[in-house]
């Protein structure tokens, strides 16, 4: 293997991981942003502040006190090590959704709150296409839900559905936020991941791509306009 071959792996795999951990900083503003306009939060949120509510601890010390009991279940179900991306993905939303709660000001007046909620959900779709799509591992509830597929036979919707429903339930009798931000998440942040996916899917292939040839000028043919995306 040549130099610059060597080289060039390295650079794809930092520019992965740099992107990954973009992706779960703006997935975690996002989170916020839904907690801050305070009507009502995904259902994952819901019993993270309920257990706050009824426990103490902040919101993000129980994103990733679930998460380590939610990778310990999927490592048993699979008898497998998870993913370090699996364990990046933990911690750091958990770190972030304690910061930007603690930076972000809570809005006044429903129109403000309604603003920032569907923002929320924008953006949350955005960072879920970014720290998905360098393909770097799932997060500790998306390989909960695919070790339990695996495990039952139950097609995936009804798993993930399941799950939705048993969180929610739990965190709503804690005491969490169930209000219209939870059923517009609910109902609405699959459509908005369709959409953010392939559009980050297509940045982050790009930027490997873009890479890849700026270090190896044998690998396809450059143009003077490369850099500004004309074809």
């Amino acid at each position: 293997m040549s130099g610059v071959e060597n080289r060039r792996k390295p650079s794809k795999l930092f520019v992965r991981w740099a992107v990954f951990m973009v992706g779960l900083v703006i997935m975690s503003f996002g989170i916020s942003m839904m907690i801050k306009a305070d009507l009502g939060s995904a259902p994952w949120d819901v019993l993270h502040i309920g257990l706050t509510l009824q426990l103490g601890l902040t919101v993000g010390s129980w994103s990733i006190i679930m998460g380590f009991l939610i990778i310990g279940a999927t490592s048993f179900l699979t008898k497998e090590w998870p993913q370090l991306g699996a364990f990046i993905n933990m911690v750091l939303v958990g770190v972030f959704i304690d910061i930007f709660l603690w930076i972000l000001p809570a809005p006044e007046g429903f129109a403000l709150k309604l603003a920032m909620l569907l923002l929320g959900i924008i953006v949350i779709g955005y960072g879920i296409g970014l720290y998905i799509a360098p393909k770097l591992g799932a997060g500790p509830r998306d390989s909960l839900m695919l070790a339990l597929t695996l495990r039952t036979g139950w097609k995936v919707q009804w798993v993930r559905s399941s799950m939705e429903v048993i969180v929610l339930t739990a965190g709503w009798l804690l005491g969490g936020p169930v209000f219209i931000g939870t059923l517009l998440f609910c109902f609405g942040i699959g459509s908005v991941v369709g959409f953010t996916m392939p559009q980050c899917q297509r940045m982050v292939d790009i930027l490997i791509e873009r890479g890849s040839k700026n270090e190896n000028f044998n690998q396809g043919t450059l143009r003077t306009h490369h850099h500004d995306g004309v074809s």
